[in-house]
């Protein structure tokens, strides 16, 4: 069993509260109280519980990530692991440490209230927001210091880091218009998803812009997940789009090898965009063409700001806005198309 302070009480003939006293710095503690006490804490290699010493303390230097979303898109999604990698690292600089809430949505919602009322966190990260998450809610009625990955749709006061979906879709869609495509698809991320909605909406927009007709036949669902992808793309060629803007590099890629499967060529038939550029990206066949969203620096920026809300507290909420940029390969066609007018 583990050495407790009652333990060390006992060995060092002091009282609990005056080993806890010397363990932790106090300065009214004797100097030769203090010496008697740490060397026995040396010599039998006593670890103190940080948890407890950190609810003692009013704080525990712990950050909660946590991702509403089924453990399995968690860990197919690329953009999963580069975003906690980031947090972590964050964390490790100011020395703060990550509890990760990897579950099912509907048993993450359980627990939130047990990581806020315990005291077990100091502040929340909370990413992919589902529309009107009551994890939000009950965070905002908690008043613990929380910043989302992913802007709030209805309130201003809640503090977030993201980038522009909405303008970084339009830019996607509007390359694919200047390559002369006109039947325009889009395989959307989850509506429920306030980043599926705003990327769906600057498609939309895009498309209003040019004065292209809307096909409902050509907007398909998806939820981030390449096989998602896949089957979408397979669903939407009887409709015979000739591009496809697709909100996640994992889904592009499932819908580009549907299509290669159904002996379709990417991008002579039909081009291709996505978004994310994950690593895998420039590696699809052909290299994909996608609107390049900074995913390491999302999440370390997010854990700063949080460690920033906790130390320095400040009333103004934090409205953070990353930059974004479209990176052409060959996916879309605008090599050939190059070559060709040249």
């Amino acid at each position: 069993m583990p050495l407790t302070l009652e333990d060390i009480a006992r060995l060092s003939g002091f009282s609990r509260s005056t080993v806890s006293r010397a363990i932790n710095g106090d300065p009214n503690v004797n100097e030769g109280t203090r010496k008697q006490v740490l060397e026995i804490v040396e010599q039998l290699n006593f670890q103190p519980n940080l948890a407890a010493r950190g609810l003692a303390a009013g704080h525990t230097k712990v950050l909660g990530l946590v991702i509403p979303m089924g453990v399995n898109a968690i860990f197919t999604d690329p953009f999963f692991p580069l975003l906690i990698q980031s947090v972590s690292s964050e964390c490790n600089v100011h020395d703060y440490s990550v509890m990760l809430w990897l579950a099912e949505p509907e048993y993450e919602r359980r627990m939130i209230s047990r990581m806020m009322y315990n005291g077990l966190v100091d502040g929340v990260i909370v990413s992919s927001m589902m529309m009107n998450d009551p994890i939000v809610e009950a965070l905002v009625k908690r008043k613990l210091p929380f910043i989302l990955i992913g802007r709030h749709p209805t309130n201003p006061n809640i503090s977030y880091v993201d980038v522009d979906n909405w303008a970084a879709a339009k830019v996607a869609v509007n390359h694919l218009v200047e390559l002369g495509r006109t039947r325009i698809g889009t395989i959307t991320g989850p509506q429920n998803m306030i980043v599926g909605r705003d990327r769906y909406q600057g498609y939309l927009d895009a498309l209003k812009e040019h004065n292209l007709e809307l096909d409902m036949n050509l907007i398909i669902e998806g939820d981030f997940t390449a096989s998602s992808g896949s089957k979408a793309m397979k669903k939407m060629l009887s409709y015979q789009p000739d591009a496809v803007f697709i909100a996640s590099d994992a889904m592009a890629g499932g819908a580009i090898h549907a299509l290669q499967e159904e002996g379709y060529t990417v991008p002579d038939d039909i081009a291709i965009i996505g978004f994310d550029d994950i690593p895998s990206a420039c590696l699809t066949i052909p290299p994909l063409t996608t609107i390049q969203q900074p995913i390491p620096l999302v999440g370390s920026v997010a854990a700063k700001t949080l460690i920033k809300m906790i130390e320095q507290p400040q009333e103004e909420p934090y409205h953070i806005i990353l930059p974004t940029k479209l990176v052409v390969r060959s996916s879309c066609g605008w090599q050939k198309e190059k070559t060709d007018v040249s």
